[in-house]
């Protein structure tokens, strides 16, 4: 009670004279450490005489204190931390306390968890005395505007494109489009008064098909949005429907019969490009992409696929990427004409192209299969049996180069070229290549395609004991996950077993289509460190999201996700809410390191900056460090 009242007095003792005293001027700073964290500070410049209590300055006075508003764009990385305090005796309170005179420095550290900008809000509550007085405490708002981060680094997006550039070559060397090489520059050339005139109508045609393909990447993110196309690849009929298209556009190709555009476009097109000038070349560049279409149609449709995973841009990167590969040739041919001769002819290997694009289309589809059977969890294509239909896929490929194999379309095979002959090596090779895995073998090469070694008839691997030795040590609630692990389907029990055996809890947010999660399961948690630490120092908790077993009824609701209503049915309905509601992204691949009281111990790791050996176990072995101080 005697505190209670030395402290009025001195706080409101000042009230007696008519001055007003400012004795400290806050500024608030953030300097951005990576590309999902940032440090915020906050700056208390303080008059002569006068001091600002520590955090943690005892008893007595009001303790600086920082409040921050509840945000899913954030989250706050440990406590606030301080620079060296004074600790000296406090004549207004009569006992030694921590203080800071001049200047006072406090920092923040902020995982950011949002692709959007946004605000952190919130206000620091302090207390100012001099040697005779104390003021009243003080509240002072803070306002700080941070940029989001995007998932998708500048590297994935390179990938994307050099993908999509590798693409549009393939498909520049079908029937469909290689023979309009030649006849549209001629046609340029012979039609323009000038060199230059050809030239500068070839640019305007390539950039006329940039522009058309990149207009579909930008109508299909302007549709579906960022969302919808990250979860494309979970979605049970749309890859039972993309399955179906790309055996039909396979079989296209294969030659058992033409998919071709209503003529009628392509007539109305044709005859718009009739109309000269800038306008006539456009719609010539459209009469290409039209007529074309049996072509480059089951190409520009997988790219699509593929490009989703990277958000709104994906899609748009992957046309530019893809309409970039084939605008060029018309515009290089058209500058320097006498390249034409070095052009092969058209002829026979122009319809081995689109055979082994066939082929190959075919294999993606049973890609497409999968997912769709590993979200259900039908168990109807298990590993082996997808396995098994890729190597008579890639074997009837080489049967197929090497000529003993011949389709309707097909010229006669006099002798082997040499890069025919390259490819048939590659494809025999890649096919002799799986054909353990039938039986167990990890399959790096390929490990994005195939379903988990989990999901297989064998999880352990023919002979092996690998897997099954650490499935002896499972408790209840545990089951052989990706590599062999032992892993919680269920958050709660796994964060009680935590618990129990005193280890820190790694949350592992997936998908049983998300083909990144394969990739790190097989590429970085195959590595012998990040297994043996996954296995022994942590416990690991892998949580589908796309998983679609129905809750109980009375465990079924509908909540607010990103503003949304959003009905939570299943499992994986459960575990997305959880993600994106705790976490702020909805994004999988999604690491997440937990102490006991549901702390994280680090930043959250994704794919696409965390997908190397090296940077992972940097990762997780910061982590470990914290939990284990």
């Amino acid at each position: 009670m005697k505190k209670i009242i030395l402290l009025s007095f001195l706080c409101f003792g000042f009230l007696l004279n008519a001055q007003i005293f400012n004795p400290v001027e806050w500024s608030f700073s953030q300097n951005k450490i990576s590309e999902n964290e940032i440090e915020l500070t906050f700056t208390a410049k303080i008059d002569s005489g006068w001091y600002v209590y520590s955090q943690y300055a005892g008893e007595g006075p009001v303790s600086t204190e920082f409040t921050f508003s509840e945000s899913e764009s954030f989250i706050l990385q440990d406590k606030v931390k301080e620079g060296k305090a004074i600790t000296e005796f406090d004549p207004n309170f009569d006992v030694v306390l921590s203080y800071f005179k001049k200047e006072a420095v406090f920092t923040q550290l902020i995982q950011i968890s949002s692709e959007e900008d946004f605000l952190i809000n919130g206000d620091v509550y302090f207390m100012t005395c001099d040697a005779g007085q104390c003021l009243p405490p003080e509240a002072v708002e803070f306002s700080f505007e941070v940029e989001g981060t995007q998932q998708s680094s500048s590297y994935s997006i390179w990938r994307l494109f050099f993908i999509a550039f590798l693409s549009g070559f393939a498909a520049l060397l079908t029937p469909c489009v290689f023979p309009m090489i030649p006849m549209t520059v001629s046609f340029f050339t012979k039609q323009s008064k000038t060199k230059s005139k050809g030239i500068f109508n070839a640019i305007i045609y390539g950039i006329s098909i940039i522009v058309i393909y990149v207009a579909l990447g930008v109508g299909v993110s302007s549709i579906f949005g960022a969302d919808a196309l990250n979860n494309m690849a979970t979605n049970v009929y749309f890859n039972i429907g993309f399955f179906l298209l790309l055996i039909i556009f396979g079989a296209s190709f294969l030659g058992a019969f033409e998919i071709q555009l209503p003529s009628s476009w392509v007539n109305s097109t044709d005859k718009a490009s009739d109309r000269g000038g800038l306008i006539g070349i456009f719609f010539m560049a459209f009469t290409l992409a039209l007529v074309s279409f049996s072509c480059t149609g089951p190409i520009v449709g997988t790219l699509l696929v593929e490009a989703a995973s990277g958000g709104y841009m994906g899609p748009i990167i992957g046309m530019l990427g893809f309409s970039l590969a084939i605008a060029l040739p018309f515009a290089l041919f058209a500058a320097f004409p006498g390249w034409l001769n070095s052009l092969p002819q058209s002829g026979g290997w122009l319809n081995s192209v689109k055979v082994t694009l066939g082929f190959l289309e075919i294999a993606l589809a049973f890609k497409f299969l999968s997912n769709a059977d590993l979200v259900l969890q039908t168990h109807l294509l298990e590993r082996e049996l997808f396995i098994a239909i890729w190597v008579v896929i890639f074997a009837l490929l080489t049967m197929y180069l090497l000529g003993f194999l011949k389709f309707a379309h097909d010229s006669e095979l006099k002798y082997l070229s040499v890069s025919r002959l390259s490819m048939a090596f590659l494809a025999g090779t890649l096919t002799i290549y799986m054909i353990p895995g039938m039986w167990g073998a990890p399959l790096k090469i390929i490990n994005a395609f195939p379903p988990p070694m989990q999901y297989s008839e064998s999880p352990s691997g023919l002979g092996s004991s690998s897997a099954i030795s650490s499935s002896s040590h499972s408790v209840s609630g545990q089951h052989i996950g990706p590599q062999g692990l032992m892993v919680f389907h269920d958050y709660k029990e796994g964060l009680q077993y935590a618990k129990k055996v005193n280890k820190p809890l790694m949350v592992d947010f997936t998908g049983h289509a998300c083909v990144n999660c394969r990739k790190m399961e097989e590429q970085v948690w195959s590595n012998t460190d990040v297994k043996n630490t996954l296995m022994n120092d942590v416990v690991l908790v892998s949580l589908y999201v796309d998983e679609r077993i129905d809750l109980p009824t009375n465990e079924q609701y509908t909540t607010t996700m990103a503003g949304k209503k959003k009905k939570v049915k299943t499992t994986g309905d459960k575990w997305m809410v959880f993600q994106a509601n705790t976490f702020g992204t909805n994004s999988q691949p999604y690491y997440v390191l937990l102490d006991h009281n549901e702390n994280q111990l680090n930043e959250p790791a994704n794919y696409q900056d965390y997908g190397s050996v090296p940077v992972f176990k940097d990762w997780i072995s910061r982590g470990l460090a914290t939990f284990n101080k």
